[in-house]
């Protein structure tokens, strides 16, 4: 266990002590309506933590604080790991992002597309092309998830098992072999859509690793970064310290997350690259300020600064940004003016945008609420932690943003 600290004062690393702290009252005050059980936030400038921020309980019912070393489940804050390690493996030369992803998972070398028709019975036709690995990575392979409920083939993932989780017992690779059975919502690389494709590039991982994928996570980014907390389970040993999930219940009340909460205490069968890891503030900070520092941490390098910057570019077709590709599709980040790279999300358009928020700055979110973005024209980095599904029911992602980006002021 390691304990997030502050490591600069903020006024050294331009940062307003006074206007940092308008951040905890306005999430304190989330606490007091009702909309969250707890939070905890640290900002980092130039690889240093400035400012740590916790507020309300980890565990209502057992009246546990919220404190530095509470573990969290962070979901699609898993993404960007997964991507990473798959990027660790292209620099080893273990494939090209333009490779057809059916040369390790035959499944998929004849992929269809829906077309119309119910269910049960969908008239589907052959895809115009294959999917490539560049279309995991980047959400443009046609897959999606069957929690979204916008197109008939979320509901064909739902008959399946597929809803927020997988079907109970089901490991990655089954997992994915069900994925490649089932109808694309388009053809690969036209259009963007969240989905299971993160999944198939933890089990890309995994074929082109020779490892499972928490022993390639734990050997290749854990342990030298120094991430001691995270996992794809929180150890019976840390039990206390993991956060209870809560789930929106409507108006300003939530209720405890049930079998879900159960989930993260356990092995999974799974080991879901797209949304498996809980972790702590200390260990996703680390993380962050990687990605800020081009892929080096220290003495420890995972990869090369050109990989980081690939990774960090949007390479969505046309270089268009979410709002005009998505078609419906929902995201961890707002739409307007952002672009998608390799597993991250990228600013391409601060106006379109409308927000502080440099370009160039990447970022994702997961389901219960978290949140992290890396700006390298600030030399910021920013981690928030709750456990509030779904992450859609409060605006808190940009009201964050405002708050940091006012404290900058050098």
């Amino acid at each position: 266990m390691t304990t997030l600290d502050v490591e600069v004062d903020p006024v050294a690393v331009g940062l307003d002590p006074e206007r940092l702290s308008r951040i905890a009252p306005h999430f304190d005050a989330h606490v007091k309506q009702g909309h969250l059980a707890g939070w905890l936030s640290a900002i980092g400038r130039d690889g240093q933590v400035a400012w740590i921020g916790q507020g309300g309980r980890r565990h209502e019912a057992n009246d546990l604080p919220v404190e530095a070393d509470t573990i969290w489940r962070i979901y699609s804050m898993t993404k960007p790991v997964t991507s990473l390690a798959a990027m660790m493996l292209f620099e080893e030369g273990r494939f090209d992002l333009n490779d057809e992803v059916a040369t390790w998972l035959p499944e998929f070398a004849r992929p269809e597309v829906y077309v119309e028709g119910s269910v049960e019975d969908p008239v589907t036709r052959p895809a115009s092309g294959p999917i490539r690995v560049w279309h995991l990575l980047t959400h443009t392979a046609g897959l999606t998830y069957g929690f979204q409920r916008c197109h008939p083939v979320d509901e064909i993932y739902r008959r399946r098992g597929f809803d927020f989780g997988p079907p109970k017992g089901l490991d990655l690779a089954g997992a994915v072999q069900q994925f490649a059975t089932m109808p694309l919502v388009f053809d690969p690389g036209a259009a963007w859509n969240y989905s299971v494709a993160t999944d198939v590039v933890g089990r890309l991982v995994e074929a082109w690793g020779e490892m499972p994928l928490d022993e390639f996570f734990s050997k290749r980014i854990f342990e030298p970064l120094g991430m001691t907390d995270t996992g794809f389970c929180c150890p019976e040993a840390s039990l206390g310290r993991l956060a209870e999930l809560y789930v929106y219940a409507g108006g300003d009340a939530y209720r405890p997350g049930g079998a879900m909460s159960v989930a993260a205490t356990r092995p999974p069968a799974m080991f879901s690259g797209g949304g498996g890891l809980v972790s702590t503030a200390h260990d996703y900070h680390r993380f962050a300020t990687m990605l800020l520092q081009g892929g080096a941490l220290g003495d420890v390098r995972l990869v090369a600064p050109s990989t980081i910057a690939l990774m960090s570019t949007n390479l969505l077709p046309g270089g268009a940004d979410l709002e005009t590709l998505a078609q419906d599709s929902f995201s961890e980040v707002t739409m307007s003016g952002i672009g998608f790279g390799l597993g991250l999300s990228c600013v391409i358009d601060q106006a379109r945008n409308r927000m502080p928020t440099s370009e160039g700055t990447v970022s994702w979110g997961g389901a219960a609420s978290t949140t992290f973005w890396v700006d390298p024209s600030e030399d910021l980095t920013v981690v928030f932690f709750t456990q509030l599904l779904p992450s859609s029911t409060y605006a808190i992602r940009r009201e964050l943003q405002r708050l940091v980006y006012q404290a900058i002021v050098d």
